[in-house]
């Protein structure tokens, strides 16, 4: 053997003898330890088991933890989460289509003032917003075509006034065979021209809203409102010279207004003027019944549609012109035997369900949902007519029974 052979084999035999020596190290902590982990595995299992009793036993003690599915509140919890009851049973579903509209004026009691004479505005007492009354003075403007007007009435007063005093002298004449007939009847034609010189002056001042002689000022003119309403728009100021067909003041009766709604070709065999409808606020939590009272009879020609608007009350100055809604027309109602308010139905775990009142609070039940129309929905399955359930704060109820879910799984 050389003495390179011999070298090489002492190498193999090293490195062979520190692997072994490596791996037995390594061995031998894990079988000292061995029986530690043990040790301290059986103590941490008597505290879960401990643990675990506590569980039970606090279970037992407060009587938190309910069936699946129930949540326990008392009448002072109901009443301070806001829970409404109600008890199920038949109802009217209504059916039909659902429309975007906007609120209007009411066509029918708006009006746009004009003075109907030219003039200079003397003073305006009208405020925009402001509610006036029919006949209330919104401004007055001095008119140089009134001044005319009414002295043309002034002049034909005075010769009436000359007429009847000839007429009456020329009739007493005639009778007393003093004057001739000839005489006393021109005196009579006299009169009768000078009576309708008058009225027709007198027509002239009441076509144009000036009524009446001004003794004090003959150009005063005073803009009237045509009826009780709000003043919606004012454009006139104090010195401006206006137009006589301009328009000075918007006024608009609000007691009472329009939801204008698009209607394509084919909703207009549904929407017709009779039906009723139902008006919601899309901006806050309101709603209003109505009727159709009026479906254009024209589709234009760029949108291809109809207009139609709804008469809706507005005592309360609630619905405003300008404000977004969503009318639902009523195309026909169906009588369902059993129905809950739609805000009544929640889903837990995937399911519809409806919170019932029992002895100590409330149980969820599995409905099954059959029509709807946005307020009530019918129940086909799953509750009985005469159920008391939770109307409004079902909500509240199934956070609860979330909350109780958790803490029973941890």
């Amino acid at each position: 053997m050389t003495k390179k052979q011999t070298l090489t084999i002492a190498a193999i035999i090293a490195i062979a003898a520190l692997v072994s020596g490596i791996l037995l190290m390594k061995g031998n902590p894990a079988q000292s330890s061995s029986a530690k982990p043990d040790a301290h595995q059986e103590e941490g299992g008597h505290k879960e088991d401990d643990h675990h009793d506590e569980e039970k036993v606090g279970e037992h003690k407060d009587g938190e933890h309910k069936e699946e599915g129930k949540i326990a509140l008392s009448k002072e919890q109901i009443a301070a989460a806001g829970i409404v009851l109600k008890t199920a049973g038949p109802q009217q579903i209504r059916s039909g289509l659902q429309l975007p509209g906007e609120i209007r004026f009411n066509e029918d009691r708006t009006a746009h003032v004009v003075p109907q004479v030219a003039g200079t505005v003397e003073s305006v007492s009208a405020k925009l917003g402001e509610k006036v009354r029919k006949g209330q003075v919104l401004a007055v403007i001095n008119s140089s075509a009134v001044s005319e007007q009414r002295s043309e009435l002034l002049n034909a007063e005075q010769r009436l006034s000359l007429a009847r005093t000839t007429y009456q002298r020329e009739k007493h004449l005639w009778e007393q065979k003093i004057s001739a007939e000839q005489d006393y009847l021109q005196a009579q034609a006299a009169l009768r021209e000078a009576e309708v010189a008058v009225r027709n002056a007198q027509q002239k001042l009441r076509a144009i809203g000036a009524a009446g002689t001004s003794s004090g000022n003959l150009n005063r003119y005073e803009i009237r409102a045509p009826f009780d309403g709000i003043v919606v728009e004012k454009h006139l100021g104090l010195g401006e010279a206006v137009r006589e067909d301009a328009n000075v003041f918007l006024i608009s009766d609000l007691s009472s207004v329009w939801a204008e709604i698009i209607v394509s070709p084919k909703d207009l065999q549904v929407v017709r003027a009779g039906k009723k409808a139902v008006v919601r606020a899309t901006a806050f939590d309101a709603s209003a019944e109505g009727t159709i009272s009026h479906v254009g009879a024209l589709i234009g020609e760029q949108s291809r549609t109809a207009k139609a608007h709804v008469v809706l009350p507005n005592a309360a100055d609630l619905w405003r012109p300008g404000l977004f809604v969503n009318v639902e027309v009523v195309a026909g109602e169906t009588a369902v035997p059993v129905a809950v308010l739609a805000d009544a139905i929640q889903t837990v775990e995937g399911k519809s369900v409806v919170f019932v009142r029992v002895a100590d609070g409330f149980a969820a039940r599995e409905v099954s949902l059959g029509r709807s129309d946005g307020q009530l929905v019918e129940i086909t399955s799953g509750l009985d007519a005469g159920t008391d359930y939770a109307a409004t704060g079902s909500f509240a109820i199934k956070a609860e029974l979330g909350k109780g879910s958790a803490e029973h799984s941890h």
